[in-house]
Parts: structure tokens; C-alpha cells; sequence
């Protein structure tokens, strides 16, 4: 499995409109690109893209065994010819539970593949995390990659694709290599693309809304935390603090506690 961690992006004009691979919408587009695919997963796996006969895009809605289970929905799943799966994410937002979420979805990968009554010899390498043979995680941090590294390998020159800000540095990336080229070809077609701009947009919103109202809620909390202990320091009850703030005594308490440690 494969997370890229998401960067800021920065506002371009109208005219010289392009998407940007940290947008989920984005990345999940350019890797319909078979082309574009295999470069890719040939830099993740250290390998040269010729030793990749084929790679084949597999649903991404994982499938549910008990009507309560929780639905796992992936941005990019590929398959290559051997039968190793790889699950490609763009990670655009922080998660709580992060690492029990990833476990989820590999775990998910990774059971799907038997049948009723299949050998668990013939199980398949999942690419998420190196707990054996069988699995491995790689995180691609895209915001704490360097400005130059001496000796680059492909997954970095690939990491300085997702983080293009502009036209003219997708364009200049994509006289490096086939891969890079077939990449930027890719990314202008979606960019014109009415609908998938609109898709995109709609994606861009949604995240600037969410990080609004967590920015408002983290606010709203330390306002309220420091409100709580201002009225403990003036020797307050719990019970008064909590008619004063309208919150519960046990959030009073939690606070409380915090406060004295």
C-alpha cells in the first residue's frame, strides 16, 4: 500500500489552469493512464519499468463480508502481472486512527484474494507494510522531500512530479522521461476536461471547508479550555464551571485534569 501525504497548493490563474496530482481526483486520473501506471509502480518497487509485463486496474470498493462491516473505498488499486497488488492513495487530509485505518485496508487486500476453499499457499504479496514477505508499506511524504538530493532515484523524481505547483514545472519534468512525458499528456487532458475539472474543484472545496471547520472546532476547544481553567484558578466547583461553560462535569474534569498535568 502506498500513502502520498498531500501539499498545500498554491492558486494559479484562470488561464493557465492545471490540475495538481496531490488532489485525489487528480491522481486517481493520471493512474487510469496505463502508462503512466507502470512507470510509477516500477519506481515503487525499485525495479526498471520493462521488468513490468502489465499492470491492470482493479475495483476499488473492497468488498464487504457482513452487512455491518465497514466499507473500505481505495483511490487507486492495481494489480500487476504476477499477481502482486498494489493499493495507490493520495492522502489529502489527516486521519485519526491512522495507522489502524491502513491496517483495515490491507488487511482487506489481502484476505480477498482466497476463495472458499483456496489454498492460503496461494496468497499474493500485498505492497503495504514489511511485516514479512508478504507485505509492505512505503510513505511517500511529499512535503518533507528536499529541494536537491545528490543522487535521485525514479520514486523521488516521481515524488517531484506530485509536488509540481505549476504548468511550467510538469512540463519541464516531462522532458525527462517518457514516463514523466506520457504523465504530463495525461494531466493536460483531465485538465481540460470539463467534468473532471468540475469533479476536481468540487474535491478542492470540500477540503477547504473541512480544514475551516477544524481550524474553527480547534479554536472553539482551546477558547473553551482556557475559559474552564480560568474559572478553576478563581477556586471554582466543577458543577459551577460546567453551568458557566454549558459542557458536562466529566469534560470539566478532562480538562481539569489536563490542565494540572
Amino acid at each position: 500500500m502506498i500513502f502520498i501525504n498531500n501539499t498545500p497548493m498554491e492558486t494559479q490563474t484562470q488561464d493557465d489552469f492545471i490540475m495538481l496530482p496531490t488532489n485525489d481526483v487528480c491522481f486517481a486520473g493520471l493512474m487510469e493512464n496505463s502508462k503512466v501506471r507502470k512507470g510509477f509502480c516500477a519506481a515503487v518497487m525499485r525495479i526498471r519499468p520493462e521488468e513490468i509485463a502489465e499492470t491492470e486496474l482493479l475495483p476499488t470498493h473492497l468488498r464487504r463480508e457482513y452487512a455491518d462491516d465497514k466499507l473500505g473505498i481505495l483511490d487507486v488499486r492495481v494489480k500487476l502481472i504476477d499477481s502482486v497488488q498494489i493499493n495507490l492513495e493520495m492522502q489529502v487530509r489527516n486521519y485519526e486512527f491512522w495507522d489502524e485505518r491502513a491496517l483495515f485496508y490491507i488487511s482487506k487486500i489481502f484476505s480477498d484474494q482466497l476463495k472458499s476453499g483456496d489454498s492460503y499457499g496461494m496468497l499474493q504479496k500485498c505492497i503495504h507494510a514489511l511485516y514479512n514477505d508478504k507485505m509492505e508499506l512505503q510513505i511517500l511524504e511529499l512535503k518533507k522531500l528536499p529541494k536537491e538530493i545528490p543522487s535521485e532515484k525514479d520514486i523521488v523524481q516521481w515524488m517531484r512530479f506530485f509536488s509540481g505547483k505549476n504548468r511550467k514545472e510538469f512540463k519541464l519534468m516531462a522532458q525527462t522521461s517518457e514516463y514523466f512525458g506520457e504523465a504530463y499528456e495525461a494531466l493536460q487532458k483531465l485538465s481540460a476536461d470539463d467534468l473532471k475539472r468540475l469533479e476536481y474543484e468540487a474535491r478542492e472545496k470540500a477540503l477547504k471547508d473541512y480544514n475551516t471547520n477544524m481550524s474553527s472546532a480547534r479554536n472553539s476547544g482551546i477558547r473553551l479550555a482556557s475559559n474552564v481553567c480560568r474559572l478553576h484558578s478563581q477556586h471554582l466547583s466543577n458543577e459551577a464551571i460546567a453551568s458557566e461553560c454549558n459542557i458536562s462535569v466529566e469534560e470539566v474534569q478532562e480538562i481539569v485534569a489536563l490542565f494540572h498535568q
